[in-house]
């Protein structure tokens, strides 16, 4: 039995998805929706879910990355005998914009570990989708600087590889810290030229200032989680904007694109 949390997000309903059609069983849990109700901020709220549990998934929410504390989690599943754990940080440990505090608790934990270090996900299009639907126009910052998006149902398959320790030519996943991008770098006016193409109809972007884009965001993320991510998109290192090979490593095909992902959620901002 594999134990997902977040199951409801971008990456966590596209993975049970995935489990379950591979045959396993599969246990959802969210801080609220369907399966096991749970919040990591309260480790023991997750401990009915681990009876039996093989591998557990770990999605850590951005005030949790701001400021929570894994070990207290990480000790749950000890208790519990749960043998391996993924978990989902992000491209910014790697780079050193978020701390390592997280996976050092994973690694350092005596189970059996990976690592899953996305970069920019494509579904953060999502924040555009109402003025898209409704006025055609697309605002964001630093319009013409590049990194490659990478599609939440790539996370999603590489994290179930890892959660059953399968894929390519057998190789373990145990151990291994993987980034995860797409094919190939696209700026934010290139991404409302694509969401267009796909609609048929063209979409107007605006550029917002670095001030205006905070503005907006401080609204649902801590901020110095808003400012680490404003950093990465503003001015990015060169291994961020960099396509990393892991998503081909894993799954033995290149990552979904852009495009890709908007040809699947086109409904959302038409």
């Amino acid at each position: 039995m594999i134990v997902i949390t977040g199951a409801t997000g971008n990456v966590g309903r596209p993975l049970v998805q995935t489990l379950i059609a591979a045959g396993e069983d599969v246990v959802p849990v969210s801080r609220r929706g369907d399966g096991h109700q749970a919040d990591l901020t309260k480790p023991e709220t997750l401990k009915p879910a681990l009876d039996g549990a093989k591998a557990v998934f770990l999605l850590t929410s951005a005030d949790f990355l701001a400021g929570g504390n894994l070990e207290p989690v990480v000790e749950v599943l000890r208790e519990a005998g749960v043998p391996r754990v993924v978990l989902l940080s992000s491209q910014g440990v790697g780079s050193k914009r978020h701390p390592s505090v997280h996976e050092d608790a994973v690694t350092g934990s005596g189970l059996d570990w990976t690592i899953l270090r996305p970069g920019n996900f494509a579904s953060n299009a999502f924040q555009w989708a109402d003025s898209i639907r409704t006025q055609r126009i697309m605002a964001a910052p630093f319009a013409d600087v590049p990194l490659p998006a990478v599609d939440p149902a790539d996370i999603a398959e590489v994290a179930a590889a890892a959660l059953t320790d399968s894929g390519q030519a057998g190789v373990s996943h145990t151990g291994a810290i993987y980034t995860l991008t797409g094919p190939v770098a696209i700026s934010p006016r290139e991404q409302a030229q694509v969401i267009g193409n796909a609609l048929g109809q063209p979409v107007q972007f605006a550029e917002l200032s670095r001030d205006e884009a905070r503005t907006g965001m401080i609204r649902f993320m801590p901020e110095p989680v808003v400012e680490a991510t404003l950093d990465v998109l503003g001015a990015p290192t060169a291994d961020e904007q960099q396509v990393s090979p892991d998503i081909q490593a894993v799954l033995g095909r290149a990552p979904r694109t852009f495009a890709d992902w908007v040809t699947r959620n086109l409904q959302a901002f038409r």
